[in-house]
């Protein structure tokens, strides 16, 4: 039975709640004497990718999780305590109480995308009996998404596409969670979002938007202030984040409603607010979460492709988000076949996601690796590279590759997957440098494209 409880904030996690005092740190407890959250977060593409946040400073990782009611998100701190405790801090902002329910959520995210279970562990421990390179680098635990939902979107965002534009994508769709949570904007976006792209080519020619309603921005701005403070911080559990100046925001200034009506008028250098590309206006230092199924639902097809460059893959994204909230799929039947990770499983979830519109063999080998199962390898170009580069296979091919690839790691099954990224990795970060070291800002380089032969350790 899992155990958490509330304990008070450490001195570091002071002031680190982005401006406000509420903090909850819970204990999530490691069975795993050689864990190492490092190590179990930078070792994929997918911790890279927003609304993810590693910090190299501080070893920790930053991003929003959602509660248990799944409309609400709070930004979450992940924390290994020096030396190496029993148990990892897991701290949650802007909020002074969490229910046991809330409490719950959080943990459970946190253990997924960290691969934390009595059989993650012994599926590890068996891998290193076999790879005893990857048991010396402390090398198993792959990094995966708080929810399979984000998860698959991820895969489709990694098809036939460059990385930094697949970064690109996915920054751009917690950009819009945010703008769909600061607003509600149904009526904006809902469908064809005629108000919003007119919205758009405004803002273009100057800061001042004419509000949709007279009455609207005839509002008191203090109390548009003081909503925009009460909704970014969650009112319901923090009396605290209700406090807030409203000096900076001067009487021709304002904010938005919170009923889908943009109400921006200029904006003064002073005021404690930044505007997203939309041209929508949100508080500093907030951050969106990855959309839900229902937050992408609804969305128009050509707006999402538009305003997150989506291309050809937001009818992929939107269907599927569809077809969840109208319980078409249902992950509750996809955890029960994945239970045992067997052979057999696998061949009857790769069937079942078969089904999905835009779900190719690629993407579904990623789905599935993220669900637990490691003996089939996600080939793409970068798996050829890989094996012309670090296997001297001069003559590989799309059609050779599966063959090649069960010839070389056959002998790690049924841990193939992990074999294989492990050599990845390992060049990665031999031209690259430490990925736990590594700025955000130089996420985007680390392609195959950069790398040369000549500087790759066989």
């Amino acid at each position: 039975m899992m155990t958490s409880r509330t304990i008070p904030p450490l001195p570091e996690e002071v002031g680190m709640g982005d401006g406000e005092e509420g903090v909850v740190v819970l204990q999530l407890p490691v069975k795993d004497p050689t864990f190492d959250l490092a190590k179990a977060v930078c070792n994929h593409g997918l911790f890279m990718m927003a609304p993810n946040g590693w910090d190299p400073a501080t070893a920790s990782l930053r991003r929003p999780l959602r509660l248990s009611s799944s409309s609400a998100s709070l930004s979450v701190r992940v924390s290994q305590p020096s030396p190496p405790p029993d148990h990892l801090l897991v701290s949650v902002y802007c909020t002074t109480f969490l229910s046991s329910q809330d409490q719950d959520a959080i943990l459970s995210q946190v253990r997924r995308m960290l691969r934390m279970s009595d059989e993650n562990d012994r599926m590890i421990r068996e891998f290193h009996t076999i790879h005893a390179a990857a048991k010396e680098r402390g090398f198993g635990r792959i990094f995966r998404s708080p929810t399979l939902f984000e998860d698959m979107v991820k895969c489709i965002l990694l098809c036939n596409c460059r990385w930094p534009r697949t970064l690109s994508m996915a920054k751009a769709l917690c950009e819009l969670q945010l703008e769909l949570k600061c607003c509600t904007i149904s009526r904006e976006l809902y469908p064809k979002t005629p108000q919003l792209r007119e919205f758009k080519r405004k803002r273009h020619n100057t800061m001042d938007v004419i509000a949709k309603s007279v009455d609207k921005c005839q509002e008191n701005r203090s109390n548009l202030a003081q909503k925009a403070m009460s909704f970014f911080n969650h009112d319901n559990h923090s009396n605290k984040s209700q406090r807030m100046e409203t000096s900076t925001v001067g009487e021709t200034d304002s904010i938005y409603d919170f009923e889908g009506l943009p109400i921006i008028n200029k904006l003064d250098a002073s005021s404690p607010v930044r505007q997203l590309s939309s041209g929508i206006l949100c508080l500093p230092n907030t951050q969106g979460n990855f959309p839900s199924p229902e937050e992408l639902a609804n969305v128009d097809v050509n707006y999402l492709a538009s305003r997150c460059k989506l291309g050809y893959r937001s009818q992929w994204i939107v269907s599927l988000a569809q077809d969840i909230v109208e319980h078409k799929i249902q992950f509750s039947k996809l955890e029960e076949i994945c239970n045992g990770s067997t052979l057999y499983s696998y061949d009857e979830l790769d069937k079942e996601l078969s089904g999905i519109h835009g779900f190719g063999p690629f993407t579904r080998a990623n789905i599935l690796m993220c669900m637990g199962f490691y003996h089939k390898i996600p080939s793409d170009s970068e798996t050829i590279r890989h094996l012309k580069q670090f296997h001297s296979i001069k003559n590989c091919t799309v059609r050779t590759a599966r063959k090649n690839l069960k010839a070389i790691y056959g002998k790690c099954a049924p841990f193939q997957f992990l074999a294989y990224w492990f050599e990845m990795w390992t060049c990665y970060e031999e031209i690259f440098g430490k990925m736990t070291q590594m700025p955000p800002s130089n996420y985007q380089i680390v392609t195959g494209i950069n790398m040369k032969v000549s500087e790759i350790k066989k």
